[in-house]
């Protein structure tokens, strides 16, 4: 009795938080820390990010700037995740980096802050989902080549990809009762299940390669010449470490989600900390697991299989074997795609609420208690993005680094103006203290370091078909969000809008009138 009296106290005092920050409590608030750091942790996923970026990371540095390149993202990386963490802490909303960014912005220039923010964040909400669930759509069609006649093509893969996007559409809309559940499972098959895997890889594998060739062996497959010629080694290196960056990725899930989230103030911050944190660990296993298994490096590389982990798993457990694993590793992914929309879902909820998309999608259905319609305009949107792979044969690389150009670049916003105005920041209570401005400084210059490099090109030489559409596709979302806003925006977007001040507001006046009454 005393523990449910405790956590009816703890969510009026979540919502009571909410209400200081002008919104009421519309979503359904049940997740525990548990359950929250379970679904940055299943969106950031290493298993997807390792498997599908593998040939991009062998191909693009080779193993030394894969193993290397996997601890220097990861250091950093979590010192962009305390200095979220602290904002989070401070703010707890679904709304996430757009409307920190309101909130640590002075008044004049909050709402332009927010603007940007949050189509910078949208683009790369959208693009992550795009990324893991089109990478889910290359993964079955090259595993069904194992045992089959089947000949993958562009146009099959999008249509296995729309497939997914519907199933995960369908799961959001109707089954949002089942995600915590759904998210306990996701927890346990990666955690012990790509544990498990990577143990079994190292085990079995008949030779295994030297740490010198694991940490110290550079490889230019970029083209002929590779950049590393047409450049410098260091070139290659840098845009190499895309593969660690975009596997630890999302994070801000556990933002995305505290409005579901219950003591919200402090399991956000430690989702967003724990889950960058484990995943760094784990993602490391795994990754020094398939390169120390590589048996011929050569024809790993080369594979006419398509996919360099494939080709690991078979030559380590044969054809069947690897059909299992990788099995194992779709369902891994596929609950990846599913969170990930999630977490797009109510981002572009939280934005249409405060009038940056069409108040038409800020609607919660009564019977399921989700954003439906958001749930389906994040699938419709990141459908759209993946088209490019029809006529572009680096477009996956492509939108792995718009999702990270565009979610680095909205969480770097709000940590900047924190740092640059640190009186509007009231800290919650997790605080870094002494430690919070190097860390944000930190974080912000590392943002800025790979915004730049995850937009130059990779392929040598530069055609329409190896075109790094990145730049095009950041620079379209930043020219629209300026333009829009100088032309229009500017005039009718004044940032987060506060809900409860108004209901508060009715209430205040039906109580002077009804005290004025008495008093007559």
């Amino acid at each position: 009795m005393e523990s449910e009296l405790a956590q009816y106290s703890r969510q009026e005092q979540d919502e009571q938080r909410l209400a200081e920050l002008g919104y009421k409590q519309e979503l359904r608030r049940d997740w525990t820390m548990m359950h929250n750091f379970g679904i940055s942790f299943s969106i950031i996923s290493v298993v997807t990010g390792t498997t599908t970026l593998f040939s991009y990371g062998l191909n693009t540095g080779g193993p030394g700037v894969m193993s290397v390149g996997w601890i220097v993202v990861s250091a950093f990386t979590f010192i962009v995740g305390l200095g979220m963490a602290e904002i989070v802490s401070a703010i707890p909303t679904s709304g996430g980096p757009y409307f920190w960014a309101a909130r640590l912005a002075p008044v004049s220039h909050a709402p332009f802050a927010s603007w940007i923010t949050g189509w910078f964040n949208l683009l790369g909400q959208v693009a992550v989902t795009t990324g893991i669930t089109f990478g889910l759509a290359g993964l079955i069609s090259t595993t069904a080549t194992l045992s089959s006649d089947y000949s993958p093509t562009a146009g099959k893969t999008i249509g296995i990809y729309a497939a997914l996007l519907i199933s995960h559409g369908a799961v959001n809309t109707f089954g949002v009762h089942i995600l915590r559940y759904l998210n306990n499972t996701s927890i346990v098959i990666h955690s012990l299940g790509v544990g498990a895997l990577a143990i079994a890889v190292l085990a079995k594998a008949p030779t295994h390669q030297n740490a010198q060739f694991v940490f110290a062996t550079f490889y230019d497959g970029t083209g002929d010449p590779g950049w590393s010629t047409r450049a410098s080694p260091a070139y290659v290196a840098a845009c190499g470490v895309l593969m660690a960056q975009y596997t630890l990725t999302g994070f801000d899930a556990s933002a995305h989600l505290s409005e579901e989230t219950n003591n919200a103030s402090w399991n956000a911050p430690m989702g967003v900390i724990t889950s960058i944190g484990v995943s760094a660990v784990f993602g490391f296993f795994l990754l020094l697991a398939l390169l120390f298994s590589i048996q011929d490096f050569t024809n790993t590389v080369g594979t006419t299989i398509g996919q360099p982990v494939t080709q690991i798993l078979v030559d380590v457990f044969g054809t069947n074997g690897a059909i299992v694993l990788m099995t194992l590793i779709m369902v891994c992914v596929w609950h990846c795609g599913l969170f990930s929309m999630t977490s797009n879902s109510r981002m572009m909820f939280a934005f249409s609420r405060d009038g940056a998309l069409p108040r038409f999608f800020h609607k919660v259905d009564d019977r399921f208690q989700s954003p439906v319609r958001t749930v389906w305009l994040a699938a419709f949107l990141s459908f759209c993005l993946a088209l490019p792979s029809l006529g572009s044969t680096v477009a996956f690389a492509a939108a792995t680094s718009i999702a990270t150009i565009g979610l680095y670049v909205s969480y770097g916003i709000p940590i900047l103006i924190g740092l640059i105005y640190p009186r509007g920041f009231v800290k919650g209570p997790f605080n870094l203290g002494m430690f919070s401005r190097p860390v944000a400084l930190i974080g912000v210059l590392w943002i800025a370091f790979i915004s730049i490099i995850f937009c130059l090109p990779t392929a040598n030489p530069v055609t329409s078909q190896t075109l790094n559409y990145t730049v095009v596709a950041v620079g379209i979302i930043a020219v629209f969000a300026l333009g829009s806003w100088v032309l229009s925006a500017r005039k009718w977007f004044t940032g987060p809008i506060r809900q409860v001040e108004e209901v508060h507001g009715d209430e205040v006046v039906r109580q002077v009138e009804f005290l004025g009454q008495d008093k007559i």
